[in-house]
């Protein structure tokens, strides 16, 4: 291990609050486990996960991504997910710092650097020496709070612009382009998130993304990983999770709430996506019998 990423635990180890903790440097999170955990759904919007310690696996569509130790992905849209911590212990817990994507200092790299490298959509990379001692300065703000104002920013600016060099560049540099295929993707996926319970019709979503039917579809599948229709039964099974862990009671309503004709239907999609069916799903998250709350 090297001495980079061994500071970077202990730092992460030191600051860490329970199973998810927003730091003092903005967009910065640290995610922590004890335990390997159950498949947990959740939404990951634009960022990025590096993973230090431990290991994860997540599904995304029918693509399944795993982490190791001293390794990134970078999420370009909102995504729905089901992780699940596979490597964790109280001797060598799980740890991962989560960085929210600003889109504007990427954009403001883009006017001075040139082309990037790009990879496969959907595979992790390791994280070199530059973007892990980048990392490791970030985080040592979290020691010297008072150096945040000033500094965060700068850090934050050098580890953009070595993400931008490495394997996964080419998403970032889509995806800060106003005119971008990601950027328009993002539009049409807004659309859903707002109205989960509207059907889905590829043509109008390709109006709201300004493409073609098929161009659109090609390239939600490929940032996604998943069809527009797809996508659309992950929100809703998600948001149905919300309501009724918020609101316990009748399934029927739920359904309807989020766009479900069919209160059957819901049910044996809810219980394929959740494991159990929606009452007791519910009961068991209300019980404390597992947890509703993803680790990053």
């Amino acid at each position: 291990m090297s001495e980079a990423l061994q500071e970077l635990i202990e730092i992460a180890s030191r600051h860490a609050r329970g199973r998810r903790t927003r730091t003092a440097v903005p967009r910065v999170s640290i995610g922590r486990s004890e335990v390997a955990t159950a498949p947990m759904p959740g939404v990951w919007g634009s960022g990025i996960l590096f993973v230090l310690q431990g290991a994860k696996t997540v599904l995304i569509g029918d693509r399944t991504l795993r982490y190791n130790p001293a390794s990134y992905f970078i999420y370009t849209v909102e995504t729905p997910t089901i992780s699940q911590i596979v490597e964790a212990s109280a001797a060598r817990p799980y740890l991962a710092i989560g960085l929210t994507l600003d889109l504007q200092a990427v954009a403001a790299l883009l006017v001075e650097h040139g082309p990037t490298l790009s990879g496969d959509s959907f595979s992790t990379s390791p994280v070199d020496d530059d973007l892990l001692d980048a990392l490791r300065r970030m985080m040592r703000l979290l020691d010297r709070p008072a150096e945040i104002p000033v500094l965060a920013t700068m850090l934050e600016r050098e580890m953009l612009f070595r993400l931008l060099q490495g394997p996964q560049g080419g998403k970032l540099r889509e995806l800060a382009r106003a005119d971008g295929h990601l950027s328009r993707i993002g539009r049409a996926i807004a659309w859903i998130r707002s109205h989960p319970h509207q059907p889905v019709r590829v043509g109008d979503l390709a109006e709201i993304a300004r493409m073609s039917s098929a161009a659109f579809y090609r390239h939600f599948k490929a940032a996604t990983a998943m069809s527009p229709i797809q996508y659309q039964k992950q929100i809703r099974l998600l948001e149905a999770r919300h309501l009724l862990i918020a609101q316990p009671g009748n399934v029927a309503r739920v359904a309807f709430a989020v766009g479900y004709e069919s209160a059957s239907q819901f049910s044996r999609e809810y219980a394929r996506q959740f494991g159990s069916p929606p009452a007791r799903d519910a009961a068991r998250l209300l019980t404390g019998g597992e947890t509703a709350i993803e680790v990053i």
